[in-house]
């Protein structure tokens, strides 16, 4: 039996992920904040159980308070800038690893898209998917 592994890495490959586990939901954010961190008109994350996850490198890390009142720590590579993961107080236990780190076109697809209120109105979801405004 293979071992699920799902490698996500920053551009240059100092900071990385690693899963063994499928993860838990994927989920697109069009909330404002998430269009800034990103540099896109929203984020992806893949949402996975702490303990199916290893960290290797260095990180640095930027803690931001959500609309809700949660914290959320980003850990980005100090070289090259990119976010690998985050963990949040909101869903303790668990780490979010963008979906873009992981380089991967055939990773599975969100099954949420939150903050649809703020999405870009060029942008559609995919209708199977639960939305929330």
């Amino acid at each position: 039996m293979n071992k699920i592994i799902h490698s996500a890495s920053c551009s240059c490959g100092q900071l990385k992920a690693q899963a063994t586990a499928d993860p838990i939901r994927v989920s697109v954010c069009h909330c404002l904040a998430c269009q800034q961190r990103t540099g896109s008109v929203f984020g992806v994350v893949a949402r996975f159980p702490s303990a199916s996850v290893t960290i290797s490198g260095k990180s640095s890390e930027y803690v931001r308070a959500g609309d809700e009142g949660s914290k959320a720590t980003f850990h980005f590579c100090p070289v090259c800038g990119s976010t690998v993961y985050y963990t949040s107080d909101a869903m303790e236990g668990h780490v979010a690893i963008p979906v873009g780190a992981f380089a991967d076109p055939q990773f599975p697809g969100p099954t949420l898209s939150v903050y649809e209120e703020r999405m870009h109105s060029w942008v559609s979801m995919p209708s199977d998917i639960e939305h929330i405004a």
